[in-house]
């Protein structure tokens, strides 16, 4: 691997362990103190993905997070030593793509970070996936179902837009919750019925923009996205 790993991270011991890791698995690393040597990074060396930890100076963890996230779509991974569910989902709505608990073990991040990187390849790999009438921009972030009309724009949260994208990359396959919550909400220690809330949203929303059937729930099981074959 030739990716580029920005760790923002103001314990030097900490940085150096995950950079000695990150090293040995291929990756290049670069390493800020602080948040705003790791945003100054991040614009000028464009890295593959950030791990950020949240309590850092001059910058935090989640305003380095916010304005990655207005510049592009930098894959981040939250590092912190705050195990408060209100930090987690903090860091989860504005955008992080995964959440680390110190203490950790540098193995798992490694790991986690070649998730992150797999995810995001998908992502690029297609710029808009269509599945029947809809079409989702994995870019723009936008959802639209093609009507006679013309198309409708469905407004989706990012937690929404993430289940939606992930369920059409494999229509008619059913997803337990438990593989839902991996895939789009990792980290965040999400009940089966906060997922079935997030799916209950957003099937009343396709229905409200003429995507009747699309999202279907298999009982005892998970979902899919269904299509005509």
């Amino acid at each position: 691997m030739t990716e580029l790993v920005l760790i923002a991270e103001d314990d030097a011991e900490i940085a150096g362990i995950l950079e000695a890791y990150f090293a040995r698995e291929g990756f290049r690393t670069v390493h800020a103190r602080d948040g705003q040597v790791a945003l100054d990074l991040h614009r000028s060396l464009k890295p593959d993905i950030v791990l950020a930890d949240i309590t850092m100076p001059r910058l935090d963890g989640f305003e380095l997070l916010a304005e990655i996230q207005r510049r592009g779509r930098t894959p981040v991974i939250m590092i912190t030593a705050l195990d408060e569910d209100v930090d987690r989902l903090q860091g989860l709505r504005i955008g992080a793509d995964d959440y680390i608990v110190k203490p950790f073990n540098p193995i798992e991040v490694v790991a986690r970070a070649k998730a992150v990187l797999r995810r995001a390849g998908l992502a690029q790999a297609g710029a808009v996936i269509r599945v029947g009438s809809l079409a989702i921009d994995l870019d723009s972030y936008q959802v639209k179902i093609e009507k006679d009309g013309g198309p409708v724009a469905v407004p989706l949260t990012l937690t929404e837009f993430r289940l939606l994208a992930h369920l059409a990359r494999t229509p008619n396959k059913v997803f337990s919750r438990a593989e839902l919550v991996d895939a789009c909400l990792p980290g965040s220690d999400a009940l089966d019925r906060t997922i079935d809330s997030h799916l209950s949203k957003l099937r009343k929303k396709l229905e409200q923009a003429g995507g009747e059937g699309l999202l279907i729930s298999i009982r005892g099981v998970g979902y899919r996205l269904g299509v005509d074959p």
